[in-house]
């Protein structure tokens, strides 16, 4: 045996370092923390959901105040960093990039991040920071968590979801009534003008005392009622049917059933609701 065969019985070689295995830890704890179903998955994605909470009340707050006051920047600033952090691990999970950018909630969290950093630029659209409310109940995996925890949200899914879009959307109109009509309509001084004009005009109450100026307000007027009154009209249709469960059938892929259902209706196949110990 030469010496060279030697050397290498004795001093093997060592596998070379893979790049993508550098990353793949920081992938992995993520992957679990936003996907799998451990304690540790579940407490992270609540603590999200209640920090959306807050962050959107807190937009709420500002949209319908006033005045800034100094102390508020820094919570902006903190909601900002936490956005940020998480659209990026979403990004960094996500398997089809371009696909993921063009998601609605995606879309939403943009331009929250763009409203919350570059302020100088973006004062008069500061209300668009509430289309972070999108993100709220939005994720598959915190509904799968609630659902195993609260009857309540089992039997009211539907309706939750329905007046989760239809609060957004009557904020978001009122902000933009209040932006386009503060300087030119006499009618409408603060936001609780343009949150009443909103909501008379979807409901189609219209009583008439505030109307909106010009060309654009009327458009806007009619977008109101036609896009208002659809989620109007889901919610109430939310309240009074029967309530049903989400819970997809492996066979033929229904995704709604009764609550206490243990095959599915269409095909007769065994059904797995989540009861949490019910």
């Amino acid at each position: 045996m030469t010496n060279t065969d030697q050397q290498t019985q004795i001093s093997p070689k060592k596998p070379a370092k893979n790049p993508e295995n550098q990353s793949s830890g920081i992938k992995a704890f993520l992957r679990k923390l936003y996907f799998e179903d451990e304690p540790v998955s579940s407490a992270f994605r609540y603590s999200m959901l209640v920090f959306d909470i807050f962050a959107v009340s807190f937009f709420f707050y500002l949209s319908l105040s006033d005045h800034a006051s100094p102390w508020l920047r820094p919570i902006e600033i903190f909601i900002g960093i936490v956005v940020l952090l998480d659209f990026l691990s979403r990004y960094y999970l996500a398997h089809r990039k371009w696909r993921y950018l063009l998601q609605l909630t995606t879309v939403a969290d943009i331009i929250v991040l763009f409203s919350l950093f570059i302020p100088t630029f973006t004062d008069n659209y500061a209300f668009l920071r509430i289309l972070r409310a999108l993100r709220i109940m939005r994720s598959k995996h915190i509904m799968d968590d609630l659902r195993g925890h609260s009857r309540f949200l089992r039997r009211n899914e539907e309706v939750i979801q329905s007046l989760v879009n239809l609060v957004v959307f009557i904020f978001i109109m009122t902000s933009i009534v209040f932006e386009l009509q503060v300087r030119i309509n006499p009618d409408i001084n603060n936001h609780i003008d343009a949150l009443y004009f909103t909501v008379s005009t979807l409901t189609t109450t219209g009583y008439g005392d505030i109307t909106i100026k010009g060309t654009y307000g009327r458009l806007l007027s009619v977008f109101i009622m036609v896009l208002g009154v659809s989620l109007f009209l889901r919610l109430l249709q939310t309240l009074f049917r029967p309530p049903k469960v989400s819970a997809r059938c492996e066979e033929c892929g229904l995704n709604r059933h009764e609550p206490d259902a243990s095959h599915c209706k269409h095909c007769g196949t065994i059904v797995h609701i989540k009861t949490g110990g019910e």
